[in-house]
């Protein structure tokens, strides 16, 4: 059972599956939505394949730096996205989320389901990290953002 050491997290975005997902498969749409509010990204490698790596610092609001690494270990166009997500190669607490995509209407429906380790790493990412809510403001961006794309009806 691992719902103690989880977090999910759900939205509604206006915009078609392919579109969505594609917001997190290319760099070039990343780095104009990824994170929490008040963040930016900064990329130093990305491959997006079962194996590659994206490298890349988060940038807090507060001039923090935030070095950040994820390598994914499944990906099912346009539906599922699977990857581990640390600070580093070999973070010892790096934690696995399961992106999914479903079709809702014209509409798409992201849940984004995170497992750590253990309770206390979970509960450290709620309360000092504001998981929860950060979680809710980068969906909040990538859905603003592919609006926005998709409403031009240009990609990138």
């Amino acid at each position: 059972m691992t719902a103690d050491r989880e977090i999910v997290i759900s939205r509604v975005i206006d915009a078609p599956q392919e579109l969505v997902f594609e917001a997190f498969t290319e760099v070039r749409h990343l780095s104009r939505w990824w994170g929490p509010e008040g963040f930016t990204t900064t990329t130093q490698s990305f491959e997006f394949r079962v194996g590659g790596e994206w490298d890349f610092v988060m940038h807090g609001p507060d001039g923090t730096d935030y070095p950040e690494w994820i390598t994914w270990t499944e990906i099912g166009a346009p539906a599922r996205i699977a990857f581990l997500h640390g600070e580093s190669r070999d973070d010892p607490n790096a934690f696995e989320s399961v992106l999914t995509f479903e079709p809702d209407g014209a509409a798409t429906r992201i849940q984004m389901r995170t497992v750590f380790l253990t309770k206390e790493l979970r509960d450290q990412a709620v309360e000092k990290y504001h998981a929860i809510e950060g979680g809710h403001q980068t969906l909040s961006n990538l859905a603003a953002y592919v609006t926005e794309i998709s409403e031009k009806g240009v990609e990138g």
